[in-house]
């Protein structure tokens, strides 16, 4: 079901079992917008429904986070325009060129290109791999960049972070929302453990926004205390 953060902005909670994250959606005056496309065309069906239900428009652009599956495998199922950050699209087209077979996907596994939770999620979202459909967005963010939904304003930045060099972050001035994804998390890509220096940049960018709400990508909202809390605690275990 839809839950209300603002007046202006709602989300889909996330599920467990196959890594659904949350979805969000921002409510512009005369424009729309979602943040990330969720894992399948039927995660995207499950949040336009309850768009539906709340007599919500779909959204005019979809704002996509990093490249990682959970976020961007229905992206080809979204209605308007898909935006992302340069880094997202080249890793995407990248992406595009797998073949989806149990085979392949363990082969991917063992030479580290992709890891074993994913697959592990992927093989409980679709009952049929040949479903998996993987697409670059239509708009590619290079730099910082401003959305006027009427009435309310988003503002994108792509910027490295502790779990994707490709992450792309989202300001929403009016409501004082600062969006990060899974940007604050390990990058379990790599080791599964956090960069020292990675973690220090990312705090220090994300504590220059005037923020009182952090979304983040598979949790309830935070409040801005909960996230710089959150970073001084993981900084410290590295020191």
């Amino acid at each position: 079901m839809l839950e209300k953060l603002t007046d202006r902005i709602y989300f889909l909670p996330g599920e467990k079992k196959t890594d659904r994250p949350y979805l969000y959606y921002i409510n512009g005056d005369t424009m729309s917008l979602a943040i990330d496309a969720g894992n399948s065309k039927r995660h995207v069906e499950k949040f336009y429904h309850e768009l539906e239900e709340r007599g919500f428009r779909k959204p005019d652009y979809t704002v996509i986070t990093h490249w990682h599956w959970d976020h961007t495998f229905g992206m080809h199922a979204v209605a308007g325009k898909t935006i992302a950050s340069v880094l997202t699209n080249q890793k995407l087209r990248e992406v595009q060129n797998w073949e989806w077979t149990k085979q392949k996907m363990r082969e991917r596994e063992e030479s580290g290109e992709d890891i074993a939770f994913c697959n592990q999620c992927i093989l409980c979202e679709y009952e049929n791999l040949k479903d998996i459909v993987v697409v670059p967005a239509e708009i590619e963010v290079k730099e910082k960049t401003a959305i006027d939904l009427g009435g309310i304003h988003c503002v994108l930045e792509p910027h490295d972070s502790t779990h994707s060099r490709d992450s792309l972050f989202l300001y929403i001035p009016e409501e004082k929302v600062l969006v990060v994804g899974d940007s604050d998390c390990e990058d379990y890509y790599g080791d599964g453990k956090y960069d020292q220096e990675r973690l220090k940049n990312l705090t220090a960018y994300i504590e220059k926004f005037d923020f009182s709400t952090y979304v983040i990508g598979h949790d309830v909202p935070r409040s801005r205390k909960e996230a710089t809390d959150f970073l001084k605690s993981q900084m410290e275990l590295l020191e």
